[in-house]
């Protein structure tokens, strides 16, 4: 795994077009964002998702297409929302959010004055933006002043595939460091907000400092920070408050199973020549064939960050899979694979030399014992109220 910027020697011309051919010759690539990213590092055996990914495959019409669409997702109102507090949080050259990434973050600096830098990093394309986005932040790193980039774009290569990543914002700060401004529009409520949420938006933000810190390497003075700032609603108003995330853990997690991903190239390579994903194009059961082509690694913490998760999941059920039981299961049952063979096993039709099948064995003659001397003890009656004497 590499950061900015990506060299175009990384992804070959007949690699793209290949990658081309997979989505569908006329179908532009989907872009992988941090929440994808991130989905794809909380699961890096799924060759599946790193290739459909990688490729820029619409997953969402493809699932559709399977007749397994995905039915997660942010509402209209939901977007509406958090767009509209997200321009409160930038308006006036974002005062109020550098004010709160000094009140949580930098206290020992001047504070940020009226005359803060917002630089314009508009340009053709996202690799012009990405470029124009680095510019910026050597600019910024030696001005020594309080810098807001506004949805900067970022880039990281996983997989061997480049992808270009959009922050709500990054601050520099005067003593060169960078910091990765997360705007949410879920309250965080006398100062504490969902850990689910919060959660999932520290793994998000981990994928932003991953992607800084390859460029911030290069740049004497500069540093990434390894804290996060994380900006909501406050209770149920409108108004804004911050709360600074630790995203160490997250950084390291992520960073160690992004580098585990299969390079998209291997992936590509082992597929039958003219292979396609492309819903226009293919019939739904040329697409099921194409999309069983790749080996998937199902579990049902998929069906909240996948859109073929549900298509996964039948197809997990259909073949008796121990994986739709989940992870846990999975990993306690070793080598027995099938539902079916962890039923073999329990009912003593296992390999006596599996431990996990001697083990299976053993707690369900445990529990057959348990249940027949629980059915040969005499019932047991309350004793009887007496008559209340009113």
């Amino acid at each position: 795994m590499s950061s900015y910027p990506p060299s175009s020697p990384a992804q070959p011309t007949s690699l793209r077009q290949r990658l081309a051919g997979l989505r569908g010759p006329a179908v532009p690539p989907r872009p992988l964002d941090a929440r994808a990213l991130a989905a794809l590092a909380a699961n890096p055996g799924c060759g599946r998702r790193a290739l459909l990914d990688g490729a820029g495959v619409d997953k969402t019409a493809l699932a559709s297409a399977l007749g397994a669409p995905a039915s997660f997702g942010q509402s209209q109102f939901a977007l509406v929302r958090g767009n509209s507090f997200e321009a409160k949080v930038k308006g006036d050259g974002g005062a109020e959010l550098l004010r709160l990434v000094h009140a949580h973050l930098d206290t020992a600096a001047e504070p940020p004055g009226a005359g803060a830098r917002v630089p314009d990093l508009t340009a053709a394309g996202p690799e012009g933006r990405a470029a124009r986005t680095a510019l910026a932040l050597r600019e910024a790193t030696s001005a020594k002043d309080w810098t807001l980039l506004d949805h900067p774009m970022l880039a990281l290569e996983v997989a061997g595939s480049p992808a270009y990543l959009e922050p709500d914002a990054v601050v520099v700060h005067p003593d060169g460091r960078w910091t990765v401004v997360e705007i949410k529009s879920f309250p965080m409520v006398d100062g504490v907000a969902d850990a689910a949420k919060v959660g999932a938006a520290a793994r998000q933000a981990a994928v932003y400092v991953l992607a800084l810190e390859k460029t911030a390497g290069k740049l004497p003075g500069a540093e990434v920070g390894h804290t996060v700032l994380l900006v909501c609603p406050k209770d149920f108003s409108n108004l804004p408050t911050a709360a600074p995330v630790d995203i160490r853990r997250e950084r390291s997690v992520t960073r160690r199973q992004l580098d585990r991903l299969t390079r998209v190239e291997e992936l590509a390579a082992a597929l039958p020549e003219g292979l396609s994903f492309d819903p226009a194009t293919r019939t739904p059961e040329e697409l099921v064939e194409a999309v069983s082509a790749v080996d998937a690694a199902y579990a049902p913490e998929c069906l909240a960050a996948c859109e073929l998760a549900f298509h996964c999941r039948d197809r997990a059920r259909a073949a008796d899979q121990v994986t739709a039981l989940g992870r846990s299961v999975r990993g306690e049952l070793g080598a027995l694979t099938t539902v079916e063979a962890a039923l073999a096993a329990a009912a003593g039709a296992g390999c006596a030399e599996d431990p996990t099948a001697a083990a299976l064995h053993r707690a369900a003659r445990l529990r057959a014992e348990a249940l027949e001397q629980a059915a040969a003890r005499p019932p047991h009656h309350a004793p009887e109220t007496p008559a209340c004497p009113c």
